[in-house]
């Protein structure tokens, strides 16, 4: 676990979306044509239906991170831990 927490690096989780009572815009995206056109046959509201996976997506995507820190965190705790019980390697070999 020590090595997978030493990859992982700090990112901001201060990332918050509502889609609810938010100012809404036009945007303009680019699509598959025939993908469109088989997702009206489901939907009669495109817009709020993209709207709504994309808000399912940046939800996922914000979970992940938080989950990722908290591994993280974990492997800060866990090597603090060591360095306070045994110390640093580096410290028998410390010229200073």
């Amino acid at each position: 676990m020590r090595t997978i927490c030493a990859l992982l690096c700090r990112e901001s989780l201060e990332m918050e979306t509502s889609t609810t009572s938010t100012r809404k815009r036009p945007v303009n995206l680019t699509m598959n044509e025939s993908l469109v056109t088989q997702a009206k046959a489901f939907t009669n509201n495109l817009s709020a239906t993209m709207e709504s996976l994309l808000a399912e997506f940046v939800a996922a995507q914000q979970s992940a991170l938080r989950n990722r820190q908290e591994v993280a965190d974990a492997c800060a705790a866990d090597w603090n831990a060591v360095h306070a019980s045994i110390g640093s390697f580096a410290d028998e070999h410390s010229t200073l």
